[in-house]
């Protein structure tokens, strides 16, 4: 019988997705925050950019959410990876974080990710 758990985002960058990473992965559920380049109501597909990265996400089960280009949006969704490598993230939250300091944003997932990796390296720090 299939697992019905429904798993935390994990908090990434959009830089931190490429095929070399270990967040790379089919079906792996992602966090992930970016400015809207182009939305399209009719495909239910909005690609998000960060710097010189970009993603595909798919809205189809995301309701009560209006899109405005410029605008940062941040994602929980699950990672679908086709046969060329191309990615989309198939939300099921979605929220409007402007506002939000996408520099201050991406200084602080490196502090978390070192305090992360200090802490599970030597559990009896905590």
């Amino acid at each position: 019988m299939a697992s019905l758990e429904i798993k935390s985002g994990t908090l990434i960058s959009l830089h931190d997705l490429h095929p070399s990473s270990p967040f790379f992965k089919q079906g792996a559920s992602l966090r992930i925050t970016g400015k809207l380049r182009e939305y399209s109501i009719e495909a239910c597909l909005a690609t998000i950019v960060d710097g010189d990265d970009i993603l595909q996400v798919s809205t189809e089960h995301l309701r009560d959410l209006s899109f405005q280009v410029g605008s940062v949006y941040q994602f929980i969704g699950e990672l679908l990876i086709q046969p060329d490598n191309e990615v989309v993230l198939q939300a099921r939250v979605g929220r409007n974080v402007d506002g939000i300091d996408l520099n201050l944003y991406h200084q602080s997932l490196l502090l978390l990710r070192q305090f992360q990796a200090n802490h599970l390296n030597n559990p009896e720090t905590m």
